[in-house]
């Protein structure tokens, strides 16, 4: 039998309660709110995608990950769903943040609020140059990319399609979204006989 886990209750979270988690236990910190995520297959498979076609073009002096913590402040200890930072951070947990030159997320049933807000505004005010939000519940996968404005504090939408996304931000990188469509709609189809 398995014990369910019981987490210490706080009003409000800070990096410094994250030491009471288990070590584990997959969390996010927004705002002093924390979440635990609970990704779907679908939501791994389109991350999984996303790195793919960022690792295509990478430059030497950077690095792409998924499901990575970073260290904003005391209030903010995001996970984005894909992340690029520069090389040397292979073995940091959580990463600092000054070193993200693109946070991706892929939005989730619980997570749309969140990703296209909450977090937007934690990535802009700590300076990471680019965002994209990969949304896979539309029929059609869109893919919204961000850029921070000229005051560096918020993001400025650079574009929003459901079709090729080519993009020379951070590098030349090219997302086939209706080749992700059709892949998403094969993996929810049933199962044939």
């Amino acid at each position: 039998m398995t014990a369910a886990r019981i987490l210490p209750e706080r009003h409000e979270w800070t990096v410094d309660d994250l030491g009471d988690l288990p070590k584990d236990l997959p969390y996010e910190l927004i705002n002093g709110k924390l979440i635990v995520p609970s990704p779907t297959l679908l939501h791994q498979d389109m991350c999984v995608e996303l790195l793919l076609a960022l690792r295509v073009n990478c430059p030497r002096e950077y690095q792409v990950g998924i499901d990575l913590s970073m260290r904003v402040d005391r209030r903010n200890e995001p996970r984005p769903d894909v992340v690029v930072v520069r090389r040397g951070n292979a073995t940091r947990s959580p990463l600092p943040v000054e070193d993200a030159l693109l946070a991706v997320e892929v939005v989730s049933p619980t997570s749309t609020f969140r990703d296209m807000y909450d977090k937007a505004k934690v990535y802009a005010h700590a300076g990471v140059r680019s965002y994209w939000v990969v949304d896979p519940l539309q029929e059609r996968i869109t893919l919204t990319e961000y850029a921070l404005g000229p005051g560096g504090r918020d993001y400025e939408q650079i574009t929003h399609t459901e079709d090729l996304f080519v993009t020379e931000s951070p590098w030349k990188v090219s997302v086939d979204l209706p080749a992700l469509t059709a892949r998403k709609n094969d993996l929810l189809a049933p199962e044939g006989p």
